[in-house]
């Protein structure tokens, strides 16, 4: 588990990126059939509207004739024209959505701090529970204890009520880091099928390009296009409900941390509950990013995929919170019932 929790998560985006650059060079060995494959059917396209023109004794019509040259440019400047103009506009959203991400983490991460020390601070302010969270605290009141049986008895209490805490903190926060972990390789999973669908239409782009010159494949063209913008927007959705999950987080955070300046009896396991609830959402949330995606630009042809991965993340959803609730059910219970 630790080893899992230690993963760098930026570092394996940061290798999806890569690994797009390193694969756009093989589009180039597919330049030459598409060149061939338009080359033909500019061909047959030409000269059918030309024939046409000719035998109804009609002038030739020479505007409709430039979609092929068009797009066979676009074909021998694939790399530059198409996929250079897409990535620039696009990568501008992608930058404006990760900026938004970073900066309510860092606001996420501050409070966070803030919040675990004033949480610190209250227990420390009580004597029933700062031996809980201070050894100083815990040893001086060992000091004053003497060796009567009453005494005897505080002293096994003391130790059973330290044991039982931090047994009860650690669960919850392995259950919070898995969790955590869950959360981030959703991610991850959204981000890999989303290079892998840009690595094909990209390597294959010029494919599409040549078959959409010829009569009855038009359409495929337009369909690229917005196959492609769709696929490449799911990061920026993605990272647009991190951020929304983030915003969330902070709101939380200073709810408790003005709970902690003026209640002093306010209890911070209610939080640490929504906080759970909230990573549940966010995991199966993310499953949804091809959904929205595709509400910008419609592009058809995933539309089974995306259904099929948000019928398994509710289901799985499902199971994870049946599971989750079980556990912590089962441990609270019994921790509480000491």
């Amino acid at each position: 588990m630790e080893l899992l929790l230690a993963i760098d998560f930026t570092n394996l985006h940061t290798v999806l990126e890569g690994l797009y650059d390193e694969m756009m060079p093989l589009c180039e060995d597919i330049l030459e059939i598409g060149k061939g494959l338009a080359g033909l059917g500019a061909l047959f396209y030409v000269a059918s509207r030309v024939w046409q023109s000719l035998a109804r004794a009609e002038p030739i019509d020479v505007y409709p004739l430039l979609r092929p040259f068009a797009i066979g440019i676009c074909i021998l400047l694939f790399p530059t024209l198409v996929l250079g103009t897409l990535n620039e506009g696009l990568g501008l959203i992608v930058q404006g959505t990760h900026s938004m991400v970073e900066e309510q983490t860092l606001d996420m991460e501050r409070y966070r701090a803030q919040k675990d020390e004033l949480e610190r601070e209250a227990m420390m302010r009580s004597p029933e529970t700062a031996f809980l969270v201070s050894d100083e605290e815990f040893d001086r009141q060992l000091d004053e204890l003497g060796w009567t049986p009453g005494d005897m008895a505080t002293r096994l209490g003391m130790y059973v009520e330290v044991g039982m805490y931090n047994m009860e903190k650690k669960i919850r926060d392995a259950f919070r880091s898995l969790l955590e972990l869950l959360f981030a390789a959703a991610s991850l999973l959204i981000d890999t099928v989303r290079t892998f669908f840009l690595v094909v239409l990209s390597i294959l782009g010029p494919l599409a390009f040549a078959f959409s010159v010829w009569d009855g494949f038009q359409s495929t063209l337009t369909q690229w296009f917005a196959r492609y913008i769709s696929v490449y927007l799911w990061l920026p959705v993605s990272d647009l409900f991190s951020c929304m999950l983030a915003k969330i987080q902070v709101l939380m955070l200073q709810s408790d941390i003005t709970e902690l300046q003026s209640n002093p009896e306010y209890s911070i396991d209610n939080s640490n509950s929504v906080y759970i609830v909230f990573m549940l959402i966010g995991i199966i949330g993310y499953f949804t990013v091809p959904t929205v995606a595709n509400w910008i630009v419609q592009a058809g042809g995933a539309g089974n995929y995306s259904r099929n991965i948000n019928r398994s993340a509710v289901k799985g959803g499902g199971f994870a919170a049946g599971s989750a609730g079980s556990l912590l059910g089962n441990v609270g219970g019994r921790l509480r019932g000491k």
